[in-house]
């Protein structure tokens, strides 16, 4: 199965760890793709206080508002934006 063809789990509960993990994923990502503007608003974000990890997320997420080849790394980006609230 391609990757293409996976779904993502929409998991609600992971923690801090597993969010800053996802954003750590999000970012090697965006390097990856040759996305430097991106992987710049994603670096750093391990230990930030939750209003600056989602502020970083929600610029992330518009700016890949209209990338749809970037599909992987905008949904790794919504599933950690629904696990904001999780962050403590």
């Amino acid at each position: 199965m391609s990757d293409a063809d996976k779904t993502v789990r929409m998991v609600t509960n992971l923690d801090r760890g597993a969010v800053e993990s996802k954003l750590a994923g999000a970012r090697q990502a965006a390097q990856s793709a040759n996305l430097a503007e991106l992987a710049t608003m994603l670096d750093g974000v391990a230990g930030m206080p939750r209003a600056q990890i989602e502020a970083r997320v929600r610029s992330a997420l518009k700016w890949l508002a209209d990338k749809p080849q970037h599909q992987r790394i905008l949904a790794d980006l919504e599933l950690v934006e629904m696990n904001l609230k999780n962050l403590k």
